[in-house]
């Protein structure tokens, strides 16, 4: 399905933000969990972390995480204990001031099958959210939140992994809007990765067949695997560590620049 000419096609920036940073390096795909660690900080925290970041990536807490590692399942209960739903996230971030980055929001699926998928692209519109990233909706049964999502210019960004064969890579590139999530391990974020040189050749494999940018992530925690990912990736997504830094009352945006490799 086509979005008509007359709408706004939103994931379009996601990509360009992604391709304009990785001229100087990976572009930083920044992501928090929506009212962690206090509910009220919320769009402060958002505006900090845009502000440094390239595209924003924001965790609707869940119940039942699959994908996440101790950190971001601890920020989850901790948000949802704080009455944080998709609904409120959808709500302040329309009421709020639009920050320079696009915005995604990372959901498991059923809170947006609750929600309803046409009432959700709406709303996402509405609050100018360019994506989702849905880690439990394989992407040859995702067609209809696909369907719902791109009749507003919205994407849904698809994932592989290093167990991917060739076959459904190609599948799952061809699918993706904005840019492709190559998750570096199978297992769960939080873990630190040393990035080897197996991991490089998978990414080059996604690269080789992806038409959107591709972003590489689960463990990314320093600048030291960030230099390493250089020129194998378009962009890195940087989740557990930054909601740790988060959860120290650390300054998000300095210790994101802190990440970057430094420019010749």
């Amino acid at each position: 399905m086509t979005a008509p000419a007359n709408v706004p096609v939103a994931h379009e920036r996601i990509g360009a933000a992604i391709r304009a940073a990785a001229a100087h390096g990976p572009a930083l795909v920044a992501f928090m969990t929506a009212g962690f660690p206090r509910r009220e900080q919320f769009r402060v925290q958002l505006a900090a972390v845009a502000d440094a970041a390239d595209v924003v990536e924001i965790g609707v807490p869940f119940t039942d995480p699959m994908a996440d590692g101790v950190t971001i399942q601890r920020s989850s209960r901790e948000a949802l204990a704080q009455g944080v739903t998709l609904a409120w996230i959808l709500d302040e971030l329309a009421a709020m001031p639009p920050v320079p980055a696009p915005l995604l929001l990372m959901s498991y699926l059923n809170p947006l099958l609750s929600y309803g998928y046409a009432a959700l692209a709406a709303a996402a519109e509405r609050a100018r959210v360019a994506g989702f990233i849905v880690p439990d909706l394989p992407f040859d049964e995702g067609g209809e939140l696909a369907a719902a999502l791109e009749a507003r210019g919205i994407a849904l960004v698809q994932m592989a992994t290093p167990v991917t064969t060739r076959e459904r890579l190609a599948k799952v590139c061809g699918a993706s809007r904005g840019f492709v999530y190559a998750v570096t391990m199978t297992g769960t974020t939080g873990r630190n990765v040393a990035v080897p040189d197996d991991v490089l050749a998978y990414l080059g494999r996604v690269r080789a067949v992806s038409r959107v940018p591709v972003c590489a992530g689960f463990g990314i925690r320093s600048r030291e695997q960030v230099e390493r990912l250089a020129g194998h990736v378009d962009g890195v997504v940087v989740g557990s560590a930054l909601v740790e830094v988060l959860e120290r009352g650390e300054d998000p945006a300095a210790w994101l620049r802190a990440l970057r490799p430094t420019r010749a």
